[in-house]
C-alpha cells in the first residue's frame, strides 16, 4: 500500500516553488561539508540576511543535483549550530544573527544635512499629488494594451506623446506634433542626447548662458562638446554673442537670474540658428509657473524647425519622475532617436502611461493651478518678509519659477557660509556661474519651492536673520 504521507505533485509543485533562490558554490564532491560550508559563509557575509526562507530541502536537492538527505542534514546541522531556524508549517528560515563582513565596509562621505533647505532646483515635493496619481495608475494599467509591456518605439508611448502634443500647444504655445516628440528619462538625458547630435554633426562646442546649472556644462563636455559662456544681463542672454554649432537657453526664466528673454533677442536666437544651421535648445523647465502675469510662450513656436523645445516633469510634479521631453525639428527626428535607441532604448514605460493619463483626465492641470497658487503665495511671503527685515536686499528677476535671486550687500559668500552654520542650506549666484571671478555678482539664490510647509515659516525666519546682519 502507498505510504499516506507520502507528497503529492501539487504538494511537490508548492514544495519546490517555496523558498528563495540561492546561488551556491560547491566544490566537485558536492557533499554535506560543502554544503553547510557555502550556507554557512553566505550567512556570515550577509547575503543571506536573517529572515531568508531558504528552499524546501526536495528545492534546493533539485537545484544543485544532489541528493535530498544531504540537503536536510546540512540544514539539521546549521540548526544546531544556531545558523539556521526551522518550525513545522513555516520551513527553514536564516536565523537572526549580525552579519560579519569579510572586509571592512568602505565608509561613504555623508552630504551635510540641514535643518532648513533653501536651495533653488526642486519643487516641494510634499505636494506631489499622491492620491491622484494613483487613481491615473490603476486607471493607465487596466487600460493599458498587453504590447505596452514589451519593447516599443523609442520616441516614447504614443498616448503620452499625443496628450503632451495637445497640452503643450495649449498651454505653452509650443508647435508640438506627436511624431516629432520624444520622451526621455530625465532633463539630463535629453540634454546628453542632443549633445550627441551636434557632436556627430561635426560639432565641437555649445554655447551656454554663463549662469547656469554646473551639472549641464558637465553633461556637453562629457559628449566630447566644449560649453561656451554667452554673457546675461537684464534682458537674458546676449544673443549677438551667440557661437557654436549648438546652444542651450533658458529664454522664459533665465536659470538662475529670473530674467525672460527679451523680444529682439528671441528674434535674433532664431536667426543665429537659420543662418548657422546650429542645434537651438530651449530648456523650458519651469515655464508653467508665472505669477504677475500670463506667461510667455515657447520661442519654439516662432521655428519649429529651428528649435528644438525641452519640458520636464522635475519642477511641475517631481524630479523622482524621471521624465521629460523633446519637440524635434523634423530632420532631427531620426538622429535623435538613433541616439536614444542606443542610450537606453526607451523611457520606462508604465510611468509614461500614467503620465498620460494623469494628463488626459485633467489631473496635471488642476495640479498646476494649485502649485501655481502655492508658490505665489510663498514668494509673495518671502518678498514681504524681506522687505521688512533685511530691507538693504534688492529682490531680482521677474515673478516666476521655484526660485528668486537676491542682490546683498556684502560677501555672498560669506552669507551662505554663515547660513549653512546655522542650519540652512543656501546657494550664492557664484555656484552657477560658468566662470567666477572676484567680480562675479553678489547674489544668493532662494529655492522658496524645495521647504515642505511645515518648515518654511522658520526656514525664512533664519533666512532674514542670516541676510539682516
Amino acid at each position: 500500500m502507498e505510504d499516506s504521507r507520502a507528497t503529492s505533485p501539487s504538494d511537490g509543485a508548492r514544495a519546490e516553488a517555496a523558498g528563495a533562490d540561492l546561488h551556491l558554490e560547491l566544490s566537485a564532491t558536492r557533499g554535506r561539508n560543502d554544503l553547510v560550508q557555502a550556507l554557512h559563509e553566505s550567512i556570515r557575509t550577509g547575503r543571506l540576511v536573517a529572515g531568508t526562507r531558504l528552499p524546501s530541502s526536495r528545492s534546493l536537492a533539485k537545484d544543485l543535483g544532489i541528493a535530498r538527505n544531504t540537503v536536510a542534514d546540512a540544514y539539521g546541522q546549521l540548526v544546531a549550530e544556531g545558523w539556521l531556524t526551522a518550525r513545522q508549517g513555516s520551513g527553514t528560515v536564516v536565523a537572526n544573527r549580525a552579519a560579519v563582513p569579510t572586509t571592512p565596509a568602505a565608509a561613504r562621505p555623508l552630504e551635510k544635512t540641514y535643518r532648513y533647505d533653501l536651495r533653488p532646483g526642486t519643487p516641494d515635493v510634499a505636494t506631489f499629488p499622491r492620491t491622484e496619481w494613483l487613481a491615473a495608475t490603476r486607471k493607465a494599467l487596466t487600460m493599458a494594451p498587453n504590447e505596452a509591456f514589451g519593447l516599443g518605439d523609442p520616441r516614447g508611448r504614443p498616448e503620452l506623446r499625443q496628450v503632451l502634443a495637445d497640452y503643450l500647444a495649449r498651454a505653452r504655445g509650443v508647435r508640438a506634433d506627436p511624431e516629432r516628440i520624444l520622451i526621455c528619462s530625465g532633463y539630463v538625458q535629453a540634454l546628453s542626447l542632443l549633445g550627441e547630435i551636434v557632436k556627430t554633426l561635426g560639432g565641437t562646442t555649445m554655447a551656454v548662458e554663463e549662469f547656469g546649472y554646473g551639472l549641464h556644462r558637465d553633461v556637453i563636455r562629457a559628449r566630447g562638446l566644449s560649453p561656451v559662456a554667452v554673457p546675461v544681463d537684464s534682458l537674458g542672454a546676449c544673443t549677438s554673442e551667440l557661437t557654436g554649432e549648438g546652444v542651450l537657453l533658458t529664454p522664459a526664466h533665465q536659470m538662475p537670474t529670473g530674467v525672460p528673454l527679451a523680444p529682439e533677442r528671441r528674434t535674433a536666437a532664431i536667426e543665429w540658428a537659420r543662418e548657422t544651421g546650429g542645434v537651438l535648445i530651449e530648456d523650458d523647465y519651469d515655464g508653467e509657473f508665472r505669477y504677475d502675469r500670463q506667461a510667455v510662450g515657447a520661442l519654439q513656436a516662432l521655428d519649429p524647425e529651428r528649435v528644438v523645445y525641452t519640458g520636464t516633469a522635475s519642477k511641475s510634479l517631481a524630479p523622482g519622475l524621471r521624465l521629460a521631453w523633446m519637440v524635434l525639428p523634423e530632420h532631427l527626428v531620426e538622429p535623435v532617436v538613433a541616439a536614444k535607441r542606443t542610450s537606453d532604448y526607451q523611457t520606462a514605460t508604465i510611468e509614461q502611461l500614467v503620465l498620460a493619463e494623469f494628463i488626459a483626465s485633467g489631473h496635471y492641470d488642476r495640479h498646476v493651478r494649485r502649485s501655481r497658487l502655492h508658490y505665489r503665495r510663498r514668494r509673495d511671503r518671502l518678498v514681504e518678509l524681506l522687505s521688512v527685515r533685511a530691507p538693504n536686499v534688492q529682490v531680482a528677476g521677474i515673478s516666476a519659477g521655484l526660485h528668486v535671486l537676491l542682490d546683498v550687500p556684502g560677501d555672498a559668500e560669506d552669507m551662505v557660509a554663515r547660513a549653512a552654520r546655522q542650519g540652512l542650506a543656501l546657494a550664492s549666484l557664484t555656484t552657477y556661474h560658468f566662470n567666477p571671478t572676484p567680480a562675479t555678482r553678489q547674489a544668493v539664490i532662494v529655492g522658496y519651492g524645495t521647504p515642505p510647509d511645515h518648515a518654511y515659516p522658520g526656514a525664512l525666519d533664519l533666512l532674514c536673520q542670516v541676510l539682516g546682519v
